[in-house]
């Protein structure tokens, strides 16, 4: 199956989820967003969200800056 991550193409098997996809970008535990082809994912969903063939994954940080 192929995903769009963050812009790039992800070859992954059959059963991903959401948790799957952040698990593997290493991410902070804290100030996470995962939208799926455009909807928001709520982070207690992400461990039930399966992800399809085609799926455009957006995992955004939150950065402290000024």
């Amino acid at each position: 199956m192929t995903l769009t991550v963050n812009g790039e193409r992800w070859e992954v098997g059959d059963e991903v989820t959401v948790a799957d996809v952040v698990a593997r970008l290493a991410v902070p535990d804290r100030g996470v967003a995962v939208a799926v082809d455009g909807a928001l994912v709520r982070r207690a969903s992400w461990p039930t969200t399966a992800l399809g063939d085609g799926a455009s994954v957006e995992v955004l940080t939150a950065v402290q800056g000024g």
